[in-house]
């Protein structure tokens, strides 16, 4: 999967969580939860987007790994590899 097609996963789990974005708002290199106004659920909800659009689980051990939409496009494709 290339990185357009993941960024466009991760976009649309997103925008599903936090519809009031649009993904011209989307900053990729600022904090995701800050510009979403993410609390916990919501920020579960992202990652099981992440999970059915992308096959990736991501363990509580990494969530501090991914702060930007840039962040988590290279953890899903490093796993997808």
């Amino acid at each position: 999967m290339d990185d357009e097609t993941t960024t466009a996963a991760v976009v649309d789990a997103l925008l599903e969580v936090a519809p009031e974005l649009s993904d011209g708002d989307l900053a990729f290199d600022e904090p995701i939860r800050e510009q979403a106004d993410l609390d916990s659920m919501d920020w579960l909800s992202f990652l099981t987007g992440i999970k059915k659009r992308l096959g990736v689980d991501v363990p509580e051990e990494d969530y501090a790994k991914l702060r930007t939409v840039a962040d988590v496009v290279r953890y899903a494709q490093e796993i997808r590899r």
